[in-house]
């Protein structure tokens, strides 16, 4: 479908936010979209839905090669190409002491989950290398701290610090972030016996599970098997995985 830019705006160093109309099927926390980027580019690009309201859909992402940049460069009023919602979002339990841990854009899907969760008590942990960005509107969501690794701002450290002291207190934890910081999400969670989902990156071509170009590994009783990121996830049991 066709989508027309609201705003497109940096919130911090090449990372961007932009809102644009939207018409189409309401999203799951956790779904993602392919947008063309246009530009001399020919695959769409996956993106996290990081916020939806009534026809309006926002994402976040960092520009990282032609496309993202393409993406930066657009303006109120440009007309996007888009498919989905795709894929498999969190599976929201209700009534749960829940805790959020993101980690730079990774935290791109968790703040409409944040929004939609339904908690007896939220934590939201946010780890960021120095520069934080989209802090403000989780703030009064839930809990909130913040880590840098540089100390910059709020903590220093990593995230997982974080979910190592409260780990005891949460009944799941929801993450999305860098692959080191979602094992050790995995290796935290299952050591405490605590249910734990995380929202996987990959490089995809066709978003839809046909071209087997996002397949990740996970567990199964006599090895290990190949899932479609796009098809069986992004978001996956975190005991399923194999890093």
């Amino acid at each position: 479908m066709k989508a027309r830019v609201l705003s497109n705006r940096g919130i911090a160093s090449s990372v961007y936010e932009m809102t644009f109309e939207w018409k189409g099927k309401k999203p799951h926390p956790g779904q993602f979209l392919m947008i063309d980027c246009q530009g001399k580019t020919f695959l769409k690009r996956p993106f996290s839905v990081n916020d939806f309201e009534e026809e309006k859909m926002t994402i976040l992402y960092q520009v990282r090669g032609e496309g993202t940049k393409n993406l930066s460069q657009m303006k109120e009023g440009d007309i996007l190409e888009i498919t989905g919602p795709h894929g498999n979002g969190f599976e929201i339990l209700e009534g749960k002491r829940v805790l959020i841990v993101g980690g730079g854009v990774g935290i791109a899907p968790l703040l409409y989950l944040a929004k939609k969760v339904k908690a007896q008590k939220l934590y939201i942990a946010l780890g960021f290398k120095r520069e934080t960005f989209l802090v403000e509107k989780f703030e009064g969501l839930g809990e909130v701290v913040v880590t840098t690794e540089e100390g910059s701002t709020g903590r220093k450290g990593l995230v997982t610090s974080v979910v190592e002291e409260m780990i005891g207190e949460v009944d799941i934890v929801y993450g999305c972030g860098p692959k080191p910081m979602l094992k050790a999400l995995q290796e935290i969670s299952m050591k405490a016996n605590v249910l734990c989902q995380i929202s996987l990156e990959e490089k995809m071509a066709c978003g839809i599970g046909a071209c087997l170009g996002c397949a990740c590994k996970v567990r199964e009783d006599k090895g290990f098997s190949y899932k479609r990121v796009c098809r069986d996830g992004p978001v996956f049991w975190a005991e399923e995985v194999l890093f």
